[in-house]
């Protein structure tokens, strides 16, 4: 049973990446990048990984599986891998991905993400915690989707690869929300995994460009 308390913490893995693995991945987005001319059309837009970089990812994700399942046990796999950059001036507003199909297997327990390409300056990861209400949406799930009996959830704010303004403003139930923000300064090759409860954000690139792979981690394949 999924409990409550995985959806929320906040885990990391200092040696998900080794210098190679981000050297290699470095290399196999340049090269993609070159061949199809993409960058980003708005602020935090996600591409799927190329399948080289997806490998190089699933075998980091197995090493620390051992390691990510002492905070969030159910997890048993990291789930479509995507690729994200920021440039000066970009970032990831606080939002909050919530779980949007409890009930449906794969369940979306949390996500993890990896930094490759540091920021010059800016483009720190934070998590933000809260004890209001609002980010609640007064649903509750148990046994029957696989979850401990009485479970809350929060709202959703997923990301959408065809919305570029999906998280250029914060909706009202997270804004009106005080919280605490708590910056992580985990540098390239460390993973960060985090409930998929966990509100989050990255704060905006002051210079340089950050480029990161991100995925949601599951209780199935």
């Amino acid at each position: 049973m999924i409990h409550i308390s995985e959806t929320l913490v906040l885990q990391t893995v200092e040696e998900f990446l080794t210098d190679d693995d981000l050297a290699r991945l470095l290399k196999i987005m340049d090269a993609e990048q070159a061949a199809t001319g993409w960058k980003p059309r708005f602020q935090a837009e996600v591409i799927p990984a190329p399948a080289a970089a997806r490998d190089i990812l699933q075998a980091a994700t197995l090493r620390a599986l051992p390691a990510i399942r002492r905070s969030i046990p159910s997890a048993t796999a990291a789930a479509k891998w995507a690729y994200t950059e920021l440039g000066p001036g970009d970032e990831i507003q606080t939002h909050l991905d919530g779980i949007p199909h409890p009930e449906r297997a794969p369940r979306r327990i949390g996500r993890i993400g990896v930094v490759v390409q540091a920021a010059e300056a800016g483009g720190e990861f934070y998590v933000e915690t809260t004890s209001s209400p609002g980010v609640w949406s007064g649903l509750e799930v148990g046994e029957s989707e696989g979850y401990l009996a009485g479970t809350p959830l929060t709202h959703v704010l997923e990301h959408a690869p065809d919305r570029a303004d999906l998280h250029e403003t914060t909706p009202e139930w997270l804004a009106g929300a005080a919280r605490s923000r708590w910056t992580s300064h985990a540098g390239p090759g460390v993973a960060v995994a985090y409930g998929a409860q966990v509100i989050h954000g990255v704060t905006p690139v002051r210079s340089g460009r950050l480029r990161k792979f991100v995925a949601n981690l599951c209780d199935t394949p």
